[in-house]
Parts: structure tokens; C-alpha cells; sequence
């Protein structure tokens, strides 16, 4: 029965994604981005769990993939729709579309791969994708912003991010087990990014820090492939 522990937070990923789904459709989007958060937490559990008390399952394995399609993959991308991507018409739809389809192309290359890719993600983690989407709202919230007001730049963003998801770029997944070379110029750039983004979010910090994490890991994984690109050195 040790397989009970960690399929219930594996299930509580999917409890918070319904959460974020029904808040959203009530239109509290500070609590729809919050619960996807938590259902990262839960996503983040299970696993450890799992392999603490040596109970990990193929069953346990094809219910994360499931539950992490919804939390991150369809969640942020209704998210992101009721929030923002409505305003656009069809490119809002197209994007929000885009996005969800990308988390399960993503989510479906990760389960055949395991066995090949080690060391790191190939391609932007969906969890990643979906808590870029609920962190920046979460600022846009706080800081009273309408991401609309710039333009275009919301749904080529979002967009963005869904392609990163089933990129061929190389993100660190930082377990160790031959992790590959990070090049001390990413590292200088991640650095100036996150402090470039908490100054310009001093106002709501909390949010600042959220997002400048999730975003800093987003754009650091493209940089770090162009220097390895550059410089001929192995991806």
C-alpha cells in the first residue's frame, strides 16, 4: 500500500489544476495562478516520494504525465486566455491553443525519451511553462498592469514559451546525475536578468522574485545553448 502516498500528490497536482480551471472561469485570477503553484508543489512531491519509499509505478509515472497536462498544460492556457488572450481574437485563441498542445507534445517526448535524454531537459519543463504563465499574472495583478496595453508582446510571448517546450534547447535539471556544462557567461547573464527584473518589481517583490525565477530559467537555457552552439562545444 506505499503507493498510496505518493499517487495521492500526484493526484493533488490535478486537484489544484481543476481548482485553477474553475477559478479562472469565475474570473479570480490571483487564485487560479496560486493553486497552480501548489499543484507545483504537489508535482514536486510525488516523485520524491515515490522513490524514498520505493514505490514508483508506470502507473504512477502515466498519471503525473496526465495530471501535469492539465495543471500546467491546460490550466495556465485557459489562464492566460481569460486573462489576457481574449482581447486578441483569433491569435489569443490560436496562442492559448498553441500552448496546451505544445505541454502535451512536450509531456509525450519526455515519457519516450527517458531512457535517452540524462543530464538534463530537452525542451522548457511544462511545469515551467505553466508557472511562467501564473507568476506573471500574479505581478500583472499586483502591479496593476494590463499586458494588453503593450501590444503584441503578451500572445508572442506566450507563444514563445510553448515553443520552448518542444525545442530541442538543453535546460538544467539540476539532480546531478552528469549534469552538463554550464558556461560561466549563462550564469552571468541569469544573474543580471533575475536583479534586472527584481528592481524593475520592487513594488511587489513576492511577485518579482516568483517570476523572476521561472522566467530567468526560461531564458537561461536559450543562452546557454547559443554559447554552446558558438563555441562548437557538445549540447
Amino acid at each position: 500500500m506505499k503507493w498510496i502516498l505518493p499517487n495521492a500528490c500526484t493526484a493533488a497536482n490535478l486537484f489544484f489544476g481543476m481548482l485553477s480551471i474553475l477559478s479562472t472561469y469565475e474570473g479570480d485570477f490571483f487564485m487560479a495562478s496560486i493553486y497552480i503553484l501548489l499543484a507545483l508543489i504537489a508535482d514536486g512531491m510525488d516523485g520524491r516520494i515515490a522513490r524514498a519509499l520505493n514505490a514508483a509505478s508506470e502507473l504512477g509515472k502515466e498519471m503525473d504525465s496526465l495530471c501535469d497536462l492539465g495543471s500546467f498544460g491546460v490550466a495556465p492556457a485557459f489562464l492566460a486566455y481569460a486573462f489576457c488572450l481574449q482581447n486578441y481574437e483569433l491569435l489569443g485563441k490560436a496562442a492559448a491553443i498553441i500552448f496546451a498542445l505544445c505541454g502535451m507534445w512536450r509531456l509525450a517526448r519526455f515519457n519516450v525519451n527517458t531512457g535517452v535524454v540524462h543530464g538534463f531537459f530537452m525542451g522548457l519543463a511544462i511545469p515551467a511553462g505553466g508557472c511562467i504563465v501564473a507568476t506573471t499574472t500574479l505581478l500583472f495583478l499586483a502591479m496593476n498592469i494590463r499586458p494588453e496595453n503593450f501590444g503584441l508582446v503578451y500572445p508572442i510571448t506566450t507563444i514563445i514559451v510553448a515553443y520552448l517546450m518542444v525545442s530541442h534547447v538543453h535546460y538544467p535539471n539540476f539532480k546531478g546525475d552528469g549534469a552538463e556544462k554550464i558556461f560561466l557567461v549563462s550564469k552571468i547573464f541569469a544573474a543580471a536578468m533575475f536583479a534586472g527584473i527584481i528592481y524593475l518589481t520592487q513594488t511587489a517583490i513576492v511577485q518579482g522574485v516568483l517570476t523572476a525565477i521561472f522566467s530567468t530559467y526560461a531564458v537561461f537555457g536559450i543562452v546557454k545553448s547559443l554559447i554552446a552552439l558558438m563555441t562548437r562545444d557538445n549540447l
